[in-house]
């Protein structure tokens, strides 16, 4: 009998359900591959925690596929950003001090036991020493105000306005870190045309 394919997108559409105006949600919780850093976005600090983060996520898959364990989706890149001090506003500082935690969601059925053996298959291929740092993380936003964003990265404000706006409209403020999940693939898709979820939990 053949294991159905996980794929969590499907599954948790309302988690990943944005529009051009902003909406409140009630986000489900979830596992996820984690990496943390610091420094500015696309800088090569990130970019090298980011193939760790895939390296990982699709050993990870391939090995338990082929135990027969199971196969599933490697979901879409995602990120929360902070401030040095655990701020929500990064944009306060310059952008080499911001820090930011990289996440791919990945099925409840990943366990450290699999992040470990991956990671000693990876180091011992002599793959990128940032593998040993990526970590299951449980992420439990709860209720969000969530807007989808077309256009480059770096002119999010307008959308953060309109959340904001919403948010307080219902009586409710920011309480969580700056969390974007990114639908386009940047090296693929011009910067007018990036796909990008911007969510922020709020009470």
């Amino acid at each position: 009998m053949t294991m159905e394919k996980i794929d969590l997108y499907n599954q948790l559409k309302s988690d990943y359900k944005a529009a051009a105006e902003p909406a409140l949600i009630e986000t489900t919780p979830g596992q996820y591959l984690s990496i943390e850093g610091q420094g500015a976005p696309g800088g090569q600090a990130m970019i090298d925690c980011i193939g760790a983060l895939y390296s990982m996520a699709f050993t990870i898959k391939m090995t338990r596929k082929a135990a027969g364990q199971g196969d599933y989706v490697i979901c879409k890149l995602e990120t929360l950003w902070c401030t040095p001090d655990g701020g929500d506003d990064p944009s306060k500082f310059p952008q080499e001090q911001w820090c930011w935690t990289l996440l791919i969601r990945t099925p409840d059925c990943v366990t450290q036991h699999d992040l470990d053996a991956a990671a000693k298959v990876l180091l011992d291929k002599g793959k990128c020493e940032p593998v040993n740092r990526v970590q299951l993380k449980v992420l439990n936003e709860g209720k969000c105000v969530q807007i989808l964003h077309v256009g480059p990265y770096d002119q999010v404000c307008e959308a953060i306005e309109k959340m904001q706006a919403l948010a307080e409209e219902n009586g409710l403020a920011f309480t969580g870190k700056h969390h974007e999940i990114y639908l386009s693939d940047p090296r693929r898709v011009d910067p007018e045309k990036l796909k990008t979820i911007v969510r922020r939990p709020v009470a």
